[in-house]
């Protein structure tokens, strides 16, 4: 069947995350690799048949792998509160007496801090580390079906609504925990999935030789959510005419850091030690925060000029950016839970365009390379 300029597929991304090559999808599927390679680059829409076959294939619903791309609607609505003029805005919508409202995500706004509904009480004992819970809901589905997530990035939370969006049988609990924090989650049986960003400069590799160290033999895969800008966030205008970090300790200007074992805090250190810095000549160098939001109040507020963190982050606070390394954020996977349905299903949308777009639109983060294998330890 020929080209369907609306018809869109994320094939490639689920095949590769199997470990298949275009030629073992081709003969499960009794289809000829050309055919396989024609669909994945958008030059051969297949039948229904073959939709049927590589959907069973890849063991998941057909509309995990295809959909079609219309132009979305344009809706009038009226902004929540005044934002600077000509500022591209993320916004949440809603219908308010009979009007469309727009609420603008930025600064503390694009972040929820709602209190987490409980799925159950508990009561701890000195002494162990085991509880009886007594369950507030009798729905053990909702329980079976959740994934937990440990990381920091900001854009789980994206991936995880719009992904709780697309399967609303599924569950994403995200818990917030620095890159090593994280990876020790996993390793613990705490979390399905660690997010993670640390930069080895001595392989050169990202997340890698961190994670074969903390396994111990223990199978894994890691798999790219994006590669995003890190940096110091500056007042917006850069009044100060910070270019580096070096002007930064020579203006005496203070800055704000992060906890041992964070992406931002590494790259601080890393950024020090190439510019013969020592930590001591840095003010506010054992000033920890605990979140990238946290840095962003931090020089909003004034407390203090300059702290570690993203180019998305810079965006959504309004303030200044200067890049210092590209890192590349990975999930970090156990190979046990990989065949898991629910872990299926959330990784099944990282190729989807809903989750995309969200991505696309925080700025400097680049989605290139979104859901490939790019390791397994």
């Amino acid at each position: 069947m020929k080209q369907d300029s609306d018809l869109r597929n994320n094939l490639k991304s689920i095949r590769t995350r199997l470990g298949m090559s275009q030629q073992d999808l081709a003969n499960i599927a009794s289809v000829t690799r050309q055919t396989i390679s024609g669909v994945e680059s958008g030059q051969y829409a297949p039948s229904v048949a073959i939709t049927l076959r590589l959907a069973k294939a890849l063991g998941c619903q057909v509309e995990h792998l295809f959909w079609l791309e219309r132009d979305l609607p344009e809706i009038e609505a009226f902004l929540a509160k005044p934002v600077p003029n000509g500022q591209q805005l993320r916004v949440s919508m809603a219908r308010v007496g009979g009007q469309w409202i727009a609420y603008p995500l930025i600064g503390k706004d694009a972040f929820r801090q709602d209190m987490i509904p409980a799925d159950g009480e508990a009561i701890s004992q000195t002494g162990t580390n085991k509880v009886q819970v007594r369950l507030l809901d009798d729905n053990l589905d909702t329980l079976h079906n959740t994934v937990v997530i440990a990381g920091c990035a900001p854009v789980i939370s994206l991936w995880a609504r719009a992904t709780e969006r697309w399967h609303p049988q599924l569950r994403v609990q995200y818990n917030f925990a620095n890159s090593m924090a994280a990876l020790h989650s996993l390793c613990r049986g705490e979390a399905h999935i660690a997010g993670m960003h640390l930069y080895d400069p001595e392989t050169g590799e990202y997340n890698t030789p961190f994670v074969r160290d903390a396994l111990a033999g223990r199978e894994a895969v890691l798999i790219t959510l994006g590669v995003w800008e890190e940096g110091l966030l500056l007042k917006s205008g850069n009044p100060m005419g910070i270019r580096t970090v070096t002007d930064l300790v020579a203006s005496g200007r203070t800055i704000v850091n992060r906890e041992i074992g964070s992406g931002s805090r590494m790259l601080l250190e890393q950024t020090l030690q190439k510019e013969q810095i020592p930590f001591d000549a840095v003010q506010g160098f054992d000033n920890i925060l605990k979140s990238h939001q946290d840095v962003a109040q931090a020089v909003v507020g004034g407390v203090a000029d300059a702290g570690i963190s993203t180019a998305s982050i810079a965006t959504a606070f309004g303030l200044g950016f200067i890049p210092l390394h590209q890192s590349r954020y990975d999930l970090v996977i156990l190979k046990e839970y990989l065949e898991e349905a629910p872990v299926q299903q959330l990784l099944s949308t990282l190729g989807h365009r809903m989750v995309h777009s969200q991505f696309e639109i925080l700025g400097g983060y680049d989605i290139s390379k979104i859901g490939e294998v790019v390791a397994t330890v």
